[in-house]
């Protein structure tokens, strides 16, 4: 006995279009009416915690080896000293390190520096005005350590770096061995006299560098503040031994020295490739010598508009 089974007739072309025409409506509106939806159902999902990938790599920043500001102290009307060093810091080799490099000086008093320094942070925005009156030995030194945790409360540096307009610092150099020493009571830098005691020792103030932790207690301490006058290279030392802190130097010689002229000393010399910085230079010339020695103009690229020898 054969079964037969009942016969359908297939549906037509036109049958399946009128099925299927509504559903993909339905889709097309709620793709352009709830875009989000599909990202929405991800991030909720109880498959996963994660974050949409892009929301994630967003918030995904990879930490400088190192955070460090350099402060430059200098006067109001030093422009075109500024200048320099800005062009000289701003053609160097790379390095791993987070560094800022601020003007530091005291109250603008004179009507020409007001309008000319309020144009050069509108455009550099790399200019602190500590308040005191300007002085180079009355304690600016005090009062630019001292304010930092104030200035910096919501984003402190591993270390901070004192330093002056006629220092040509080598930014890759100084980073690199930042990296090896410590985080906490570091006191880096040339360290003078070459002889003596080490109990006389502190750091040439060509530049020295302090971790935060210093900053914060010079900011704090009865010893820093009552004795703030004076050489401040010698006295910002003598503030660490007074005041009983366990310090930590590291001598950078002979990576840091003065601009050569005879006789050679130990903190004077030829230039060295490892340089971290160079003091003294006083004018231009001396600046120029140190840059064309680093080859910092390499990166020159001819041109119609200019012809240099």
């Amino acid at each position: 006995m054969v079964t037969k089974h009942a016969s359908y007739p297939k549906p037509s072309t036109s049958t399946i279009s009128i099925i299927l025409l509504p559903l993909i409506i339905f889709i097309l509106i709620t793709l352009i009416v709830y875009p989000n939806e599909s990202k929405l159902q991800a991030a909720t999902s109880d498959c996963t915690t994660s974050a949409p990938y892009a929301d994630f790599t967003e918030r995904v920043k990879v930490k400088p080896d190192i955070r460090l500001l350099i402060g430059v102290l200098t006067l109001p009307g030093n422009y075109e000293r500024r200048n320099l060093v800005r062009l000289a810091y701003g053609f160097q080799p790379e390095h791993s390190g987070h560094v800022d490099v601020k003007f530091v000086f005291c109250n603008v008093t004179k009507e020409e520096d007001i309008v000319l320094v309020a144009l050069e942070i509108m455009r550099y925005n790399d200019i602190i005005i500590l308040d005191c009156a300007e002085n180079m030995d009355g304690g600016k030194t005090y009062t630019y350590f001292s304010s930092l945790p104030k200035i910096f409360d919501d984003e402190p540096y591993d270390y901070v770096m004192k330093t002056d307009d006629d220092t040509y610092l080598r930014l890759n150099n100084l980073v690199d061995t930042l990296k090896r020493l410590p985080r906490e009571s570091l006191y880096f830098g040339l360290m003078t006299p070459c002889f003596g005691t080490k109990a006389d020792h502190y750091m040439s103030g060509m530049g020295y560098v302090v971790s935060w932790d210093l900053v914060q207690w010079i900011s704090t301490s009865d010893v820093a503040r009552s004795h703030h006058t004076g050489p401040e290279d010698l006295i910002t030392g003598k503030w660490f031994r007074d005041g009983g802190k366990a310090v930590h130097m590291y001598d950078a010689t002979p990576a840091m020295y003065d601009y050569f002229q005879p006789p050679h000393l130990c903190y004077r010399h030829e230039f060295i490739p490892d340089t971290v910085a160079i003091h003294k230079l006083k004018d231009n010339l001396r600046w120029v010598k140190t840059l064309k020695y680093f080859n910092v103009t390499d990166g020159l690229k001819p041109s119609k508009l200019y012809h240099l020898p």
